[in-house]
């Protein structure tokens, strides 16, 4: 497809200017530049990088397009965090936060970062190492990190202090949210995803700690 046809497809689900555009084209070009050293993605999916995961990141703005301070946990190849930063970079006022414990891959980020010219700040840490240092954002994301009882733990420090929680699951998302029965309560929003339909996202806010844990054991 042309640079014109993918403009168009990409601001189908959010309005995409050329600036931003053209730093979504720095880090498909990454990427795909990394991609033959470091595995960032599924290779059966570089092909269709656009939409799988440059579209796919961008339902996060799509819900959430006021919102200007993120943190993206576990953020790997950079989705959906630094689709997040390159269109934050737009905004004076936003803030951007990359959590990522490989060191290839924090390098990978911070390149790419820096090309964009975005704001971004890459932590390459364990999230736990970091979570009481970053300033408490609006949204947290993940995307192919974990299943939701931990991502719920691992948000927690921001949650219980207001933050929504933006989840990519699969369709065995409702397994998951039986698994976390007796261990979190939270009001829930199901989305379907608009690129994938196997695909959801999770809208999680409010939420809070069952008094009655029980054991993970």
């Amino acid at each position: 497809m042309s640079g014109d046809v993918i403009l168009s497809e990409l601001s189908r689900i959010h309005p995409v200017s050329r600036e931003t555009f053209t730093r979504l084209k720095i880090i498909v070009s990454r990427i795909e530049e990394w991609q033959k050293k470091t595995n960032l993605i599924a290779p059966s999916t570089l092909n269709d990088i656009w939409n799988r995961h440059i579209a796919d990141s961008l339902q996060c703005i799509r819900l959430k397009p006021d919102a200007r301070s993120w943190v993206d946990i576990g953020s790997g190849g950079g989705f959906p965090g630094l689709i997040i930063a390159a269109i934050m970079a737009d905004y004076d006022e936003s803030s951007v936060d990359l959590v990522e414990s490989i060191q290839k891959k924090c390098s990978f980020l911070r390149q790419v970062n820096r090309q964009m010219n975005a704001r971004a700040k890459v932590h390459c840490a364990r999230i736990e190492e970091v979570s009481s240092t970053i300033h408490q954002p609006e949204v947290v994301t993940a995307r192919a990190l974990a299943a939701l009882p931990l991502l719920l733990e691992l948000s927690s420090p921001w949650l219980l202090n207001g933050a929504t929680a933006l989840f990519h699951k699969g369709r065995e998302f409702e397994v998951e949210l039986a698994d976390c029965d007796g261990l979190w309560d939270f009001d829930l929003v199901s989305y379907e995803s608009i690129i994938s339909t196997d695909s959801v996202i999770l809208e999680i806010k409010n939420l809070k700690r069952m008094r009655n844990r029980r054991s993970h054991a």
